[in-house]
């Protein structure tokens, strides 16, 4: 089965603009639809599906920001970068404070943009590290049915092998039988600093400093047991979207 063509939807009143990077796209392999307008965007947005949305800032109608906003009630997941030509505009940091990935100055750095829609394709791969062996296996099938690609190690000798590329994201349980998880932490920071670990106990006031040492080296949030499956989803989204933001500039932390 062949990888999937990535739909691209891009948005500017700026016909040659939208039309000049559309025909880019296009040449790349990359499907595209075209707005020329913010109002044409978000019939577009209800109507089709779109893995990638490059939307202009300043429009006539409905600025990009405003777009955003309205489509990110129905539609939170689809990455949404703007492009503008005044990188200091109020509407700027509105739009990164609402959740867009990232902002593009113009003229565009259309390799940025192609490098940020390979990264795009590229599938996350969750490590669930956890010597629970059950809660692994209920976790991983969770994971795998929403189309997440999934190893599990419950085994630490076999943990660095499998982090060996990138596009991983880990879930490390702080108490390993013997093993503490902080120290698992701190050997996965040391060979990949930018990997992101998303923290899981069922240990809250017994983990609790160790949980604010892993933050402080940079673990990316904690979560506790029993959780939702639909926050871990969140937080696993928000992660791919600071991942993608990195590529174009943005800096990875939890409350960037």
């Amino acid at each position: 089965m062949g990888k999937k063509t990535l739909n691209v939807l891009i948005v500017d009143d700026d016909r040659r603009m939208a039309n000049t990077i559309s025909d880019i796209l296009n040449v790349k392999g990359y499907s595209t639809e075209v707005a020329y307008s913010g109002r044409g965007a978000i019939t577009k947005v209800e109507s089709g599906s779109f893995d990638f949305i490059l939307t202009d800032v300043k429009m006539p109608d409905i600025d990009g920001v405003k777009f955003y906003k309205t489509i990110k009630v129905r539609k939170p997941d689809i990455p949404v970068v703007l492009m503008t030509a005044y990188s200091t505009d109020s509407l700027v940091k509105e739009g990164l404070d609402a959740g867009v990935i990232a902002t593009l100055t113009k003229p565009l750095d259309i390799n940025a943009i192609l490098s940020f829609l390979s990264m795009l394709k590229k599938e996350n791969t969750v490590v669930i590290v956890d010597d629970d062996l059950k809660f692994t296996k209920t976790l991983a099938g969770i994971l795998k049915n929403r189309g997440f690609k999934v190893i599990e190690v419950t085994d630490i000798s076999n943990l660095y092998d499998n982090l060996v590329k990138n596009n991983k994201i880990v879930l490390l349980d702080m108490k390993l039988g013997n093993v503490n998880g902080l120290d698992v932490l701190k050997n996965i920071k040391n060979k990949h600093p930018d990997m992101p670990v998303i923290l899981i106990t069922g240990y809250r006031k017994e983990m609790s400093q160790s949980i604010k040492k892993a933050l402080d080296i940079k673990a990316y949030t904690c979560l506790y047991k029993p959780f939702q499956v639909e926050k871990l989803l969140e937080v696993l989204v928000e992660v791919k979207k600071k991942e993608l933001g990195m590529l174009l500039g943005r800096s990875f932390t939890k409350g960037n």
